[in-house]
């Protein structure tokens, strides 16, 4: 092609675009199925075709030539979406096991055990804060199981002094447990 003139050359690429432009485009689509892409890649192929026709030899096989140009672009395209596929059923597996973890750690999470670790901590803390013999009281009442006779008779007084230690400590209690206090009328 070397020895044509350019308006030689101009009608040699047009027929060469004419015969053979819907079978690279069939081609191109065959392997990646999307007719769009596979049209930009021929005439990508071609355009580079004719911007580098004059360093090629004479006797190059022309259509060869882009056909191969074409190949290597699909050839291309689809490794990256190859890669895109792998990367995305990673992302997909990790989201998978950490959705997975999740769904583990919240069906072993006992809602009652996480509430009554924090209350029996503020129970503590608040019978802590108690007088002594307030606290005592409340203690053999509720802990020890003792009724208010026995623990009267235990620390001689009345009875009606071991309802006002009690009546103090559960007042103490109630304002400490205020958030939990449906959990507060099961536990006392």
């Amino acid at each position: 092609m070397k020895s044509m003139d350019a308006t030689t050359e101009l009608k040699a690429f047009n027929q060469l675009f004419t015969d053979y432009q819907s079978r690279f485009i069939r081609f191109a689509n065959f392997y990646i199925r999307d007719t769009a892409v596979a049209e930009d890649f021929t005439i990508e192929a071609l355009m580079y075709y004719w911007e580098n026709r004059h360093r090629l030899e004479s006797e190059t096989n022309i259509p060869a030539y882009i056909l191969t140009i074409i190949k290597n672009k699909c050839l291309n395209h689809l490794t990256h979406r190859q890669t895109v596929e792998n990367v995305s059923e990673m992302l997909l597996s990790n989201a998978q096991w950490e959705l997975s973890t999740r769904v583990a750690s919240l069906q072993e999470c006992e809602p009652y055990e996480l509430f009554t670790a924090e209350m029996h901590e503020i129970v503590d803390k608040t019978l802590e804060s108690l007088p002594k013999q307030t606290k005592d009281i409340f203690i053999m009442s509720r802990y020890q199981n003792l009724s208010h006779k026995e623990i009267a008779d235990k620390l001689n007084i009345t009875t009606k002094g071991v309802e006002f230690h009690i009546s103090k400590a559960i007042k103490a209690l109630r304002i400490s447990l205020k958030d939990y206090m449906p959990v507060l009328l099961f536990f006392l």
